[in-house]
């Protein structure tokens, strides 16, 4: 019990003073994650401001404050609150012979760095993809997912808002995708955390963007924004554009779908009137099976 404590105390902390020497300036700018996401946003949302889709859209919008609450709290208070439990769950898996190499498919050290990084790339956003898909299929999951198709106007900060839950299902599954890669992050993996977030962001902003031919690879705000739509068609219920970073995964799946490049549409779901609007009580939502 008390090596126990012991990772869970080191985990906790370490990851306070890697948050804190982040905000300071202390940690190297391609590992300083909290000043990259508050860069990212700024240039994000400075583009929606100079180009706004929906022009009728107020520059702060409905949600805008509780959005950007979720942003600091999803990739940085909640990974402090969680890092000893992932730490004592590692210790345990370790113990019993489960490592980050027992189920590798793919040795990505002999490939060169660009190679590493495409393919960290793929088999993370597939994943990713992969979660999204099981967060509208299954009732139990959806509850949690509501909290972020809560939003009525799209913009940047709506990319981070969702449910703390969503963390505990794909913090697992991420560290699955890296096992199979034999348990290797590439070195440069902080571009493909950049870029995501780059993405992720312009996604859900209020700018219009469909990038040509690309698009049927990276994913964009006119096919995201088909995702948060209120009305779909009956046979397309469960969701369409799963897609986090690339659009590839729903071309491929048959998930697509962008009748027209509107963004005047009505956005969130069927009995999203239920959604509280306090930040805090929405980190309550879900557990209930009426909610």
């Amino acid at each position: 019990m008390e090596k126990l404590l012991e990772t869970f105390v080191n985990a906790f902390s370490g990851t306070i003073d890697w948050t804190i020497n982040s905000m300071l300036f202390k940690v190297s700018w391609y590992t300083n994650y909290f000043w990259g996401l508050v860069v990212i946003s700024i240039i994000v949302w400075l583009l929606e401001i100079m180009f706004p889709w929906r022009k009728e859209q107020a520059i702060i919008r409905k949600g805008f404050w509780t959005d950007a609450t979720y942003m600091f709290f999803n990739f940085f208070v909640f990974t402090i609150i969680i890092s000893g439990v992932y730490a004592i769950l590692e210790q345990f898996f370790s113990s019993i012979g489960i490592s980050m190499t027992s189920i590798a498919l793919i040795n990505l050290k002999k490939l060169p760095a660009w190679g590493q990084l495409l393919i960290f790339f793929l088999v993370s956003d597939f994943v990713q993809w992969f979660t999204h898909v099981l967060l509208h299929k299954f009732n139990f999951l959806w509850r949690f997912h509501k909290v972020h198709h809560s939003v009525k106007e799209m913009g940047f900060a709506a990319h981070l808002r969702y449910h703390w839950m969503e963390n505990i299902l794909y913090k697992p599954l991420k560290i699955f995708a890296v096992m199979l890669l034999g348990g290797f992050e590439p070195e440069q993996a902080f571009i493909v955390h950049f870029i995501a977030i780059t993405i992720g962001h312009l996604n859900h902003a209020n700018v219009k963007l469909t990038y040509g031919p690309l698009k049927y690879i990276f994913n964009n705000p006119v096919m995201h924004l088909y995702h948060h739509a209120y009305n779909l068609p009956k046979e397309r219920r469960d969701g369409v554009n799963f897609g986090i970073s690339l659009s590839l995964w729903d071309y491929i799946f048959k998930t697509n779908y962008i009748p027209e490049a509107s963004g005047n549409l009505a956005l969130g779901y069927s009995d999203d009137t239920k959604m509280p609007k306090n930040f805090f009580m929405q980190l309550f939502y879900g557990f209930r099976r009426k909610d």
